[in-house]
């Protein structure tokens, strides 16, 4: 009797041992999931009512320097303005600006981190205000780094056979390739940066470069990680032009025949292709071009984000996505509300090397 009253306490014991050690494993999974979302991955829906984010104003805090300059077409070795497939209707700019901002918190001779911005100067206003505000932020989780914000300006025109559609819409490692090879060292080059800062530098951390943009822009940022990921791994992407606007003649429709549409349709790039080490932010308005558009035109710009932040979720991608209520392509009032919620999680963990 004894024996197998202590065989049923054993019993017992062990059954709630195991109870306990699926509780501890179940509270751990929860807490994970809770600080996955603290970390602020996943869909978020805003609107319709939008107001700027303060970090965006100007609060007086110490200014940082600002360049402007500018790199003629014809001497680039990469977008030379004379492309064939461009459209002679489409007028291509001799030349482009390059606008730079250095903020104050950084110190000379440190290898900084990046910030390329495209169709410059774009909303460098508000890139200045959240670097000048949030490099001397107290709280570590409302912080960022001091990254060098280089604003890049297109090549000109819009859309199949332009200038700044060869070089926003081409699926090709083509467009990263150009800043970093030409713009980039441009910049540490140029003569009146360097009586500023004479010992100005880059830092080689692909982790450390990320590129912004809207529209056309949004594609390009994406395509500069997504074809060279050992260039730049932080991207971020409003109204991403995700659709077929890939210039027809182009050598890459052979192989990437629906242009970006590609991405999330057709060839299904991001679900069919290596999980790459790039952290994504992507984003669609509610009224965003084409929206109505149905699904055989490759143009619905709605339809393509949408799906685009639904391949980079079940792909295990560092992401988020927003969906903006009651705004449209490109929404200044969409930048001024999320801005530098996106800069912060963009640059979240970021550690110097």
């Amino acid at each position: 009797m004894k024996s197998k009253f202590l065989s049923a306490c054993a019993c017992h014991c062990l059954s709630v041992v195991l109870a306990l050690n699926l509780l501890n494993s179940a509270m751990a999974a929860e807490n994970e999931a809770t600080k996955a979302s603290s970390d602020g991955n996943g869909n978020v829906v805003i609107g319709p009512d939008y107001k700027i984010d303060p970090d965006l104003t100007d609060k007086k805090n110490p200014k940082g320097k600002s360049f402007e300059f500018s790199l003629k077409l014809a001497d680039s070795k990469i977008f030379r303005g004379d492309d064939s497939t461009l459209d002679p209707k489409k007028a291509v700019r001799e030349s482009r600006k390059i606008f730079v901002y250095i903020p104050a918190a950084y110190k000379d001779g440190t290898k900084a981190p990046l910030l390329v911005t495209l169709d410059g100067p774009s909303r460098l206003n508000l890139v200045r205000n959240a670097l000048d505000n949030l490099t001397i932020s107290k709280d570590p989780n409302r912080k960022l780094p001091a990254f060098i914000a280089i604003a890049v300006e297109n090549g000109g025109n819009d859309g199949k056979g332009s200038q700044r559609g060869l070089e926003y819409d081409t699926m090709s490692d083509r467009f990263a390739r150009f800043i970093n090879d030409e713009v980039l060292p441009a910049v540490l080059n140029n003569q009146e940066i360097r009586a500023a800062y004479p010992k100005l530098a880059f830092t080689e951390d692909p982790w450390g470069k990320a590129a912004m943009g809207c529209s056309s822009g949004g594609a390009a940022a994406l395509t500069m990680g997504w074809f060279r990921p050992d260039l730049f791994r932080r991207l971020i992407t409003y109204s991403g032009t995700f659709v077929d606007q890939q210039d027809d003649d182009a050598p890459e429709e052979a192989k990437y025949p629906l242009g970006a549409w590609d991405y999330h349709s057709g060839l299904k790039l991001i679900e069919n292709s290596e999980k790459k080490p790039l952290r994504i932010f992507t984003h669609v308005a509610e009224n965003d071009n084409r929206a109505n558009d149905a699904e055989a035109t490759y143009h619905n710009w709605v339809m393509a984000n949408e799906r685009t932040a639904a391949a980079l979720k079940a792909k295990g991608y560092d992401y988020r996505y927003v969906f903006s209520k009651a705004s449209r392509h490109c929404d200044g009032r969409v930048f001024d509300h999320t801005l530098a919620d996106t800069l912060v999680w963009m640059w979240r963990d970021y550690e110097p090397k």
